[in-house]
């Protein structure tokens, strides 16, 4: 059996691990970046919503 052929399968596992453990932290960042721009997103809707009525929820009409 030839030594370097043994060398590359180490090689080849170490870097295929490596290429593993990359693509799951950018999945992982990618999935807090989407989380992140969905809760602005709700943020930015609702102070566009109060923008259009300042006062909505903020007087409360009672009649006994």
């Amino acid at each position: 059996m030839d030594m370097s052929l043994g060398m590359d399968i180490a090689s080849y596992s170490m870097a295929n691990a490596s290429v593993s453990v990359m693509s799951n932290v950018s999945v992982a960042m990618l999935d807090k970046t989407l989380d992140l721009q969905k809760t602005m997103g709700d943020n930015i809707t609702k102070m566009m919503e109060q923008s259009v009525n300042p006062s909505l929820g903020g007087n409360i009409d009672i009649r006994v």
